[in-house]
């Protein structure tokens, strides 16, 4: 053979990947633009195979311009791969990279040759252009040896340290500087309950003096709270069977008792001027015990549809989300990172369905029967509990729609029906446990005589938004308004209902004073009765309205470490009108890897 046919040889050779080399190519029949090295393959389907015939490349016909230079390539030098489906797709484009490596692969197997001494089947001519085309190339082959190397490094290194072959481990952990005070006495509504953790109330009436009727009673705080120093760690073990689905794993233990919860009222513990940070997210559990705080299975059920299913489900990692305000470097504060009135923070074991409809409008529904702390008193998990079981206790059906008109603007719609069951009956000797209205835990309910009430229905309705109007500026802001059906047990007692609003609006700085910085300013009424205030025992206040402004700014120190200061100001606090505003600040070292 002569220059002619190594000419057409080489470029035969440079149109496929070899079983030696470079990975098979995307499946695309005719791309007009090169493949990169690094796209993602289905190994399954573009596996190249070794063939002796140029026969089995069933799209390889007679007629074809390199069909003998694909037949002396396959009979003479066997350095022809092929794809499973038996084509050679020799239309395809091609990079630099590959043309080196089909000419390296050539060339291995011509040294091969000669090492068999089989060298009649390689004439000088065909060595001398070869030598060339791979000087001419040597730039190329180097970078692609190179890349080789490093790749076979890094693949050496992580086998070496992985946690798993399936499993991911991450890692989130929050170390907190919490400070809260106040310019003079603070009304709270409820009975201080002596050495609880987070500082709580009782929700209790007593008669009036002067008119005889029984009202919620009202005692003041004039202390200062001290300084505290607190953790909450969350272990996140992410799993995938498929490399589409997701088993996620998180365990949690934290420390944290805030000290502006000393200037709450009942119902409003642990929520003004508190960082989702500064808790202990396994609660009732004590203090830095490990619990598990979330598990959940998220897998595919088409291209546009997904699932999740699980015995322990954080709605608010699904439901009521805002890039600006989330627990990580937001709005932080348990009264801005989501709906106060319809706050899916709290867990439940159930299912919730994706849909994503097109690249502007998302679907998602669920149902989730509730098993937070909250319900303790319960008997545990209600899910778990053949008392109750997973269809009844307390539960929720939400269902959201996200509407995004640009990639700077997200509007969510978010309507949740909730059953609160009742608490049950206390003993003689304790005081009655606190029925809260909503699922945020904000304002606690009786029959407006110290009576106890029948499960409570409610519909809980959330407007969502996120404006980014500038890359380093943008708008967020939410409205709840929540309606309940409030039905006394005592049945000469009236039934009623209580209707509830709340409303946030901030400022998003993306990338301030750093890339990747975010400073935010949040400004939320939490708790704002329109009706059915004579049911309240804690949460009407003297018919005040409560504002909270919450300062959040959160420096990237690495992409592991953040550092994230945080002010927060209350004022009308507990919803009374002449209460002093009670201030607080937060320093929080994030480390997330």
């Amino acid at each position: 053979m002569g220059r002619a046919w190594l000419k057409s040889a080489v470029l035969a050779v440079i149109l496929l990947s070899t079983s030696k080399g470079l990975a098979a190519p995307p499946r695309v029949e005719d791309s007009a633009s090169p493949t990169r090295l690094d796209e993602p393959l289905n190994p399954s389907e573009d596996a190249l195979a070794q063939v002796t015939s140029v026969s089995q490349l069933a799209d390889v016909r007679p007629t074809d311009w390199a069909f003998q230079a694909l037949q002396s390539l396959v009979e003479r030098y066997g350095c022809i791969a092929g794809y499973p489906n038996n084509t050679y797709r020799g239309n395809r484009s091609l990079t630099r990279y590959e043309f080196a490596a089909g000419i390296n692969a050539c060339l291995d197997r011509v040294n091969e040759l000669i090492a068999t001494a089989t060298t009649d089947l390689v004439t000088k001519e065909d060595l001398t252009t070869l030598q060339k085309l791979q000087a001419e190339f040597a730039t190329e082959l180097g970078t692609l040896r190179g890349r080789v190397d490093s790749l076979e490094t890094r693949t050496a290194t992580l086998k070496a340290q992985q946690f798993s072959a399936t499993t991911r481990l991450n890692v989130l952990s929050s170390f907190n500087v919490s400070q809260a005070f106040a310019s003079g006495d603070v009304k709270a509504e409820g009975v201080p309950i002596p050495n609880s953790l987070p500082a709580a109330r009782l929700a209790l009436r007593s008669p009036n003096p002067a008119t005889g009727k029984l009202e919620p009673i009202v005692t003041t705080t004039s202390r200062t709270a001290s300084t505290t120093f607190s953790q909450s760690t969350y272990l996140i073990l992410s799993s995938s069977f498929s490399g589409r689905d997701t088993l996620t794993t998180i365990l949690a233990a934290g420390n944290g008792s805030p000290p502006s919860s000393t200037y709450s009222s009942a119902g409003f513990a642990s929520t003004f001027g508190v960082p989702y940070a500064d808790s202990n997210p396994v609660n009732p559990l004590a203090p830095n015990s490990i619990g598990l705080f979330e598990l959940k299975y998220q897998f595919p059920i088409s291209n546009s549809v997904n699932a999740v299913v699980g015995p322990r489900i954080l709605t608010f990692r699904h439901f009521d989300v805002n890039p600006y305000t989330n627990v990580v470097n937001g709005a932080s504060g348990l009264n801005s990172y989501q709906s106060t009135l319809a706050n899916s923070g709290l867990s439940g074991a159930g299912a919730i369905l994706n849909w994503q409809i097109s690249s502007k409008l998302a679907f998602q529904a669920g149902y989730l029967n509730r098993n937070d702390a909250s319900l303790q008193y319960f008997g545990g998990d209600g899910a778990a509990n053949p008392e109750r079981g997973l269809f009844n206790g307390s539960y929720s059906l939400l269902a959201e729609l996200a509407y995004s008109p640009s990639p700077q603007t997200t509007l969510r719609f978010l309507y949740t029906r909730s059953h609160s069951q009742a608490p049950p009956a206390s003993r003689p000797s304790q005081p009655n446990f606190p029925f809260f209205l909503t699922n945020s835990l904000r304002g606690v309910v009786d029959d407006g005589f110290g009576g106890s009430l029948n499960d409570i229905d409610s519909d809980n309705f959330v407007f969502n938004f996120d404006w980014k109007i500038a890359p380093t500026f943008a708008l967020f802001g939410r409205y709840s308004y929540t309606q309940a059906g409030i039905n006394p047990v005592n049945p000469l007692i009236q039934s009623g209902s209580a209707n509830v609003q709340a409303f946030q609006l901030g400022v998003a700085l993306p990338d301030l004073g750093r890339k990747g910085a975010l400073g935010t300013l949040s400004l939320v009424v939490p708790f704002n009765i329109l009706s059915g205030r004579q049911f309240f025992v804690a949460g009407n206040g003297n018919g005040g309205t409560e504002f909270d402004l919450e300062a959040t700014y959160a420096y990237p120190i690495s992409s592991n470490l953040t550092i994230v200061p945080t002010f927060f100001a209350t004022f009308n606090a507990n919803n009374f009108s002449d209460n002093p505003t009670v201030f607080g600040n937060v320093l929080r070292l994030q480390f997330l890897f």
